[in-house]
């Protein structure tokens, strides 16, 4: 009875830190980040997307976003991107990691710092997995200077080993 109860407690937990992640991320951090840096606009379309040919990142954009029922925020599609070519899922846990990556690779922001610093203080569960995502960014070479606009043709594939130096594999069941 009481491991029930405890159950519930901590998925009424997971489900407000959830919900907390996406309010962050989407209602604050982006219209606050949009005003300070003034990026451009993601030049491409959905619809242009999904007629780049297979081995793509702008094609494999173009799934991910279809897969999760996603729209195709034009100031977010580069995270977005990051996601297919680091094999981090669109989960809390992956959100994190992937931001425990782009602070491993170097890459200090407001919402690395604001992400790694929410995930530490509500998601202890998943430590070792975000220490190991810093860790693997560490190794990697440099991404923060990429033109993200210009790679939307490259093989997926290519784009990875060029960030690892070898072909790599999907971390999204990382522990």
């Amino acid at each position: 009875m009481q491991s029930t109860f405890l159950n519930s407690i901590y998925q009424l937990m997971v489900k407000a830190r959830s919900k907390v992640l996406v309010y962050l991320t989407h209602r604050m951090a982006l219209p606050i980040l949009r005003l300070i840096r003034k990026p451009e606009a993601f030049p491409y379309t959905r619809q242009q997307l999904q007629a780049l040919p297979l081995p793509t990142l702008g094609k494999a954009l173009a799934t991910m976003l279809e897969e999760n029922e996603f729209e195709l925020l034009t100031h977010y599609a580069k995270h977005d991107m990051k996601h297919i070519l680091l094999g981090y899922p669109t989960t809390d846990k992956g959100e994190v990691c992937l931001q425990a990556f782009m602070c491993g690779n170097g890459h200090l922001s407001f919402p690395v710092i604001s992400t790694l610093l929410f995930g530490f203080l509500t998601m202890p569960e998943y430590w070792k997995a975000f220490y190991k995502a810093w860790q693997r960014g560490k190794a990697a070479n440099k991404i923060s200077h990429w033109n993200w606009v210009a790679i939307v043709n490259q093989p997926t594939t290519l784009l990875q080993q060029q960030i690892f130096n070898t072909p790599t594999t999907n971390y999204a069941n990382t522990n």
